[in-house]
């Protein structure tokens, strides 16, 4: 039925059902859960919190750490509720004074026009909102009703200063310009100056800075210490190099941040086999600074898996000088090129420098070949002669 409708192609139906279901099935490794997933968001959850209440000490944050419908619906509710509480307020003063009956009450009613407890409501809405229609209003016959008045006012007012707060807080949250804070999909090593180095691409859309960038880098693996205790998330963090030196970037264009695999580094034992099979290997990669135009502190976060990390690879150049400024080509960010790399580890590396030997003189043919293949091309001349 579904080959018919074009969903599954014929022969795809047919090796299905012409298998031996006697056969054994291999399942694929399931891939290792991340701690970081490549959008920043981390992974995970939490269970069993016993002490909610915790949560109340800070109401500011909770809401705005709540999602926009949550966040809408308490705001929504807050406002209805003190709304009714008050309205109910003005009816019970309008119904001790008298003013409810008409012909019985006082000559002179503490709040005007209030008949019904739909009037309370709506009286108790024009003052919380300000509306003032002018059909109601409170006279100096009650005392008593002034300072609800007064109340009222200053309870809508702290209702609408934690209402725009938290909107602001929740339209300029960090994570909002994290969005245009872009990481390479895959990472590289290759060598760089005669040494392994891990490298990523590091790039900002926005023509608008990130001040004080710094970039953080952490290895998170599943260890075991020599007692035996089992530690599922060890974080080590390794240093990041980059052309200006230090943590610190000047983001105007992507830079392509490395990281020299040394004796100090954990990934000096890493071989290009383990990038296949180490699934419990995670790079992190942690990108903060301050927002030029807010001032507020924001922060990208990425992960590369062991799968995600391409060995013998080098990023191609983007950034090229056109009509004397420089312009980027995002559409090449995370293109990469093979390049010659040994295929061993950094302590191999180290131990045996008659590799990268090895690689010179494999790279000397190839210089020879392609100059040997230009000077071969026929060059062309037009002489002004033979144009008249």
């Amino acid at each position: 039925m579904l080959s018919r409708k074009g969903i599954i192609p014929e022969e795809y139906v047919l090796t299905r059902l012409a298998e031996d279901p006697t056969e054994p099935r291999y399942r694929a490794r399931e891939r290792r859960a991340r701690f970081v997933s490549k959008n920043g968001n981390c992974n995970v959850a939490h269970k069993n919190i016993r002490e909610q209440g915790r949560f109340l000490q800070d109401v500011f944050t909770t809401l705005v750490d709540l999602k926009w419908p949550y966040t809408l619906l308490i705001f929504t509710m807050s406002f209805l509720c003190s709304w009714l509480l008050f309205a109910m307020v003005w009816w019970l003063i309008a119904f001790a004074h008298g003013d409810l009956a008409p012909g019985e009450g006082a000559a002179v009613p503490c709040v005007t026009s209030i008949h019904s407890f739909s009037s309370a409501f709506l009286f108790s809405i024009e003052v919380q909102v300000t509306i003032g229609f002018g059909g109601r209003m409170v006279t100096e016959e009650c005392p008593l009703a002034i300072l609800i008045l007064i109340v009222q006012n200053i309870v809508g007012l702290m209702i609408n200063a934690i209402m725009l707060g938290c909107i602001f807080m929740k339209t300029a949250q960090a994570h909002r310009r994290a969005e245009t804070l872009i990481f390479s999909k895959h990472a590289v090593i290759a060598l760089r100056h005669g040494r392994l180095c891990f490298m990523l691409r590091v790039g900002d859309l926005r023509k608008s800075m990130i001040i004080s960038a710094t970039i953080h880098m952490q290895v998170v693996r599943k260890t075991t210490s020599p007692e035996g205790e089992v530690v599922p998330l060890h974080q080590v963090d390794i240093p990041m190099e980059n052309g200006v030196g230090g943590n610190s970037i000047f983001l105007v264009a992507p830079l392509i941040i490395y990281h020299v695999i040394d004796a100090n580094s954990p990934l000096y034992d890493l071989a290009p086999c383990d990038l296949h099979h180490h699934q419990d290997l995670e790079i992190i990669v942690i990108l903060e600074g301050v927002v030029e135009t807010t001032g507020i502190t924001t922060q990208a976060r990425t992960s590369y898996l062991a799968d995600e990390i391409l060995w013998g690879q080098r990023f191609v150049p983007i950034v090229a000088e056109e009509d004397g400024r420089y312009t980027v080509d995002y559409s090449k960010f995370g293109n990469t090129i093979k390049v010659p790399t040994p295929l061993c580890t950094a302590r191999q590396l180290e131990e045996d420098p008659s590799l990268l030997d090895v690689l010179t003189l494999a790279r000397g043919p190839l210089r020879k070949r392609s100059m040997a293949v230009a000077k071969a091309k026929p060059k062309f001349s037009i002489s002004p002669d033979s144009l008249s």
